[in-house]
C-alpha cells in the first residue's frame, strides 16, 4: 500500500452529504482509498463529530448508516487517542492554539505516519509537523 493520509471531518461530511463543490474531490480520495492505493486514518473523535450532525437533527437511522460506512470502510483506520495521540494534540495545541478536536485529528494523523491531512480549514496549514492539504 502507498501513501497515508489523515482525514478532517469537514471530508466526510462533504463526501456523505454529498456537498455540490466539494463532492467530486473527496470522491476521487475515496476511491484511491478504496483501491487500496492509499490508506486513511481517521480519529473517533472526528466520528463523533460527524453523527453529532444526523442525531441533532432526530436522524439516527441516517447516523447509524453514516458510522457502518466509516467503520467498515476499506483501507481506512479508525483511530482510538491513546497516550501518544494525547502528548502530539497537546502540543500542537499548544503551539499553534488550535482547537482540541482539530488537535487530536492531527495527532492522530501524525501518529498514523501520514503524509497529509485533508482538510479545508485553511488554519490548519500552518501547522509544520504535517502537511494540510485543501480539497
Amino acid at each position: 500500500m502507498g501513501e497515508k493520509i489523515g482525514l478532517d471531518t469537514s471530508f466526510f461530511i462533504y463526501y456523505l452529504e454529498e456537498h455540490s463543490e466539494y463532492l467530486r474531490p473527496a470522491r476521487a480520495i475515496i476511491d484511491k482509498i478504496e483501491a487500496g492505493h492509499i490508506s486513511a486514518v481517521f480519529s473517533c473523535v472526528g466520528l463523533v463529530e460527524v453523527l453529532t450532525g444526523p442525531k441533532r437533527l432526530g436522524r439516527y437511522d441516517l447516523a447509524r448508516k453514516y458510522q457502518q460506512l466509516i467503520t467498515h470502510f476499506p483501507n481506512l483506520t479508525i483511530s482510538g487517542v491513546n497516550e501518544e495521540i494525547v502528548e502530539l494534540a497537546s502540543d500542537l495545541r499548544a503551539q499553534y492554539e488550535i482547537r482540541t478536536p482539530d488537535a487530536i485529528l492531527l495527532a492522530t494523523a501524525i501518529d498514523f505516519g501520514a503524509t497529509r491531512f485533508i482538510s479545508n480549514d485553511r488554519a490548519l496549514q500552518r501547522v509544520k509537523e504535517i502537511v494540510v492539504e485543501a480539497l
